[in-house]
This record gives structure tokens, sequence and C-alpha cells, in this order.
């Protein structure tokens, strides 16, 4: 049932964040959001925080989610690929320190671009089918899920994760790592609610195409197969 769901993911999601909360409160500094790999780096990163890793985590799952959905349902095929396709892009921008530190420098770069690219390509050739595919999803909560989990990533934690904003805020006081802890978990947050977003989308998914009454062409199909299985 869809609300014994939200509930499970309410309390995943509270539990991931208190255990990272508590973690930092009780071993100061483990989640290393602030980590100086150079003599010379004054700012720090947090690509090596705990926060940081479980981001494409998350988003390698949600790309898988949307695999199987387009594997399974070709209908929604044109919207999981878009979907996917900008999973796989966010994964590669959350990996982009890596790439740069042990592969090439500014590897992630061209992966992005390429990404976008074929996403772009994809969403413009197949958009009659993409209309119809959303027009039997809307309205739609996964939708909305994501919607929302989007909006977080891509707007409100640019605001609330600005050093500008701290600073004011905190004047004197204020430390680089306030914005970044703030950004980092605003921004993993988002990520959870695209995945949440992710799972119910197949769910719903599966629910309409159950739903939908049987093509006489597939039901002849089936028919005949019984036939000949007697």
């Amino acid at each position: 049932m869809a609300w014994i769901r939200y509930l499970l993911y309410f309390f995943l999601i509270t539990a991931i964040m208190a255990l990272l909360a508590r973690l930092e409160i009780a071993y100061p500094g483990s989640l290393r959001l602030q980590v100086f790999t150079e003599a010379t780096d004054s700012f720090g990163t947090s690509e090596y925080s705990p926060v940081e890793m479980i981001q494409p985590l998350i988003l390698i799952i949600s790309g898988l989610v949307m695999a199987r959905v387009a594997i399974s349902y070709v209908s929604q095929r044109p919207v999981a690929f878009v979907f996917g396709g900008v999973a796989l892009t966010f994964t590669i921008l959350e990996l982009d320190y890596f790439l740069d530190r042990y592969l090439i420098r500014n590897l992630w770069l061209v992966l992005v671009g390429i990404c976008i690219a074929l996403v772009i390509a994809y969403a413009y050739r197949q958009r009659k089918r993409i209309n119809i595919a959303l027009g039997r999803l809307w309205p739609s909560p996964a939708l909305a899920l994501m919607f929302a989990g989007a909006v977080m990533i891509f707007g409100f934690v640019r605001i609330v994760g600005s050093e500008s904003l701290w600073q004011a805020i905190l004047g004197e006081q204020y430390q680089p790592i306030v914005a970044i802890a703030v950004e980092e978990f605003v921004e993993l947050v988002g990520y959870m609610l695209w995945l949440v977003g992710a799972i119910e989308y197949r769910y719903q998914v599966r629910s309409i195409i159950e739903r939908s009454p049987m093509p006489a062409a597939v039901k002849r199909r089936q028919t005949q197969r019984q036939a000949g299985n007697r």
C-alpha cells in the first residue's frame, strides 16, 4: 500500500539524516566536510565526506530504477530515458573532483556535455511520445516529488548554501564550513526526494499499465500461445 511506502520513506530519510548528525556530534570532524588536501588549499573540499559520497549512490539507484522502467514499460521508455540521462549527468557532476584528481582534468566537462547533448537530442526526437507518456501520468505524485527535489537542488540549495548569506548572518564569526555543511545537507535531501519520486514513478507506471485495457492484438497472441500449449 502507498501509505506504508511513504512511511518507510519518512523513517529512512530521517534515520539517515539523524545518523549523519549524531556521527558528527559524537565524533567532531568525522563527516569530513572540510578537508585540506594541499598546503596551499585555504578553502578545503567536502568531496571526501560521507554526505557527498551518498549523493552519487542515490543518483545511481535512481538511474537503475529508470532503466528498469525503460526495459519493462515501453510506453514510458522516452520519459524514463530522459530522467535516467539526467541522473547520469548529475552522477558525473558529483564525481567531478575525483575525475579531475585521479583521471583527466576536465574530463567530467566532456562527459557531461555528451550526456546533455544525447538527452536533448533524444527528447527532441521523441517529444510526441514524451508528451503522450506524461499525459498518461499527470497529475503525478511521483513527478511532483522529483520536481520538489529538483527545486531544492537547482534553486533552494544555491540560496541557503550561499557563502555571502552566511557571512552576512554570522559576521566575524563566519567559517566556510558553515555554508558547506548547509549546502551539502540540503542537497542530500533534494537527491533523496528525487529517489523517492523515481521509485514512486515506477509504481505509478506499473499501476497504469495494469489498469489499461489490453490491446486486441496482444490478447489474440496470448490466446494463440495458450491454445498451442494445450
